[in-house]
């Protein structure tokens, strides 16, 4: 009897470690399952990521090839950690990050771009900035002789799925702090729509919707000088857009806006936003390298601007009539060609009070004006030249039942040549023969214009 307790005693002893192994063994299996549905849950998580991410890279080329400047940069998307993922492990599971780690909502994307040039003219400084287009504008260039340029802070972030923030606030050589654009655009609209609203450029004009720093010249042309002042068309508002189902891109845009720019519009003109805009663009493909766009535009309102005469107040409406073109022919990345142009008309009728006077004239003026200009890329050098006027077809100015002469058409021509070392430094030098005096004689400038770009500055459209 003995014996057999001892056996028996023998055999549990020698079976307790194979239970107890076989429950370890379970509890690991159901511990790797369980780590395997967590595994399988983050990829499912990264597959709809890439899924989203590849559908803004096909946006964003349409964009680009197609798009006149409305729409908006590629955001970076803000990965949400998978279940149970732990404080730090972002990087192994591939979460894309802001400029200092982190999520881009809560770190947004920050850049720099200094843009300097040195100016020299035949005229003195003062001339330059008192100086306007006889006829069109009294506002001057605002250059100096010598050098001139700012620095622009840009910020971008996602706010949350529905919506994505925008600030643009640029820093003068003598001090000036603005903010140019701050503004939030939707992101979660039925497809095609969306709104815009806060400051920003209008996207009155592919050329009104760049930023200095991307235009092909230094300078601004001069019927946008004439028409909307050298810094175009930036205004506090609300925009809609919509890209309309057709085989080829097309783009409806509206927009209300407070008016204060002040040669076209002024800020005092009426109580609460009195300026609007309308456009209709599009775009379509010639050939595998090659693309067109077309655009009409209209923004009209109530008008109070002292810039028509000097010791003016000029109280009435404006409309400004704008057609666009631009062709682009693209077949590497070492040569291009671009071909823009504008054609901008201006009707303005109201009372022109005279400081100086008690009785006020009665103005109409109707005047035109338009650019040209093409740019020509081989590897890291750019070729341009511009020709821009006023007066082309029409140039009414009736004061009191009289039509008034300021002199000889205004016109100028301009070339310029820039070399790009990289993607973020640019050089460029440019000259401007300038007749916008209304005496005939001319202005030679010259610009010596250098252009550097840091952080995460989003890529500039089509």
């Amino acid at each position: 009897m003995q014996r057999r307790i001892i056996l028996f005693l023998c055999m549990f002893a020698f079976c307790l470690p194979g239970l107890a192994f076989g429950d370890d063994l379970e509890s690991r299996i159901r511990a790797m399952e369980e780590t395997l549905n967590r595994q399988q849950k983050t990829i499912e998580e990264q597959q709809k990521i890439i899924k989203e991410m590849q559908e803004q890279i096909k946006q964003g080329s349409v964009a680009e090839k197609q798009g006149p400047g409305e729409k908006q940069p590629i955001a970076p998307v803000a990965v949400a950690p998978p279940p149970e993922q732990k404080p730090g492990e972002d990087q192994k599971a591939g979460k894309v990050t802001g400029l200092f780690g982190g999520s881009a909502m809560s770190n947004p994307n920050i850049s720099l771009v200094l843009n300097t040039f040195a100016f020299g003219s035949n005229q003195t400084s003062d001339q330059l900035q008192n100086q306007g287009i006889p006829g069109y504008t009294t506002t001057g260039l605002g250059l100096k002789n010598g050098f001139n340029g700012d620095a622009e802070i840009s910020l971008f972030a996602p706010v949350d799925p529905y919506f994505n923030l925008y600030a643009t606030i640029p820093i003068s050589f003598n001090g000036e702090v603005e903010l140019e654009e701050a503004y939030f655009v939707t992101t979660a609209l039925p497809q095609g729509h969306q709104l815009k609203g806060g400051k920003f450029r209008s996207g009155f004009s592919r050329f009104n919707a760049q930023h200095e720093h991307a235009w092909d010249f230094t300078d601004t042309s001069l019927p946008y000088r004439a028409f909307l002042g050298e810094e175009g068309l930036i205004e506090p508002g609300a925009q809609y857009t919509y890209i309309l189902p057709l085989p080829f891109y097309t783009l409806f845009g509206a927009e209300i806006l407070q008016g204060q720019n002040p040669t076209l519009f002024g800020e005092d003109a009426a109580n609460g936003p009195h300026a609007f805009t309308g456009y209709l663009k599009t775009s379509f493909d010639l050939s595998d390298y090659s693309t067109m766009l077309l655009g009409v535009s209209v923004v009209g309102g109530k008008t109070q601007t002292d810039t028509v005469q000097p010791n003016s107040l000029f109280t009435g409406n404006s409309v400004l009539y704008d057609l666009e073109m631009y062709y682009k022919w693209k077949p590497s990345k070492y040569q291009s060609f671009s071909l823009q142009s504008e054609y901008m008309l201006r009707n303005q009728y109201g009372n022109l009070q005279d400081l100086g006077l008690d009785t006020p004239s009665y103005l109409e003026r109707t005047q035109d004006g338009f650019y040209v200009q093409g740019v020509y890329q081989w590897d890291r050098w750019r070729f341009g030249a511009r020709y821009d006027a006023l007066s082309i077809f029409t140039d009414t100015y009736n004061l009191a039942g009289q039509q008034q002469n300021f002199g000889p058409r205004p016109w100028r021509a301009t070339a310029m040549v820039d070399w790009n070392l990289s993607e973020f430094t640019r050089i460029r030098l440019q000259y401007i023969y300038d007749m916008t005096s209304g005496t005939g004689t001319t202005d030679n400038q010259v610009f010596l214009q250098l252009i550097f770009g840091i952080g995460a500055h989003a890529a500039h459209s089509f």
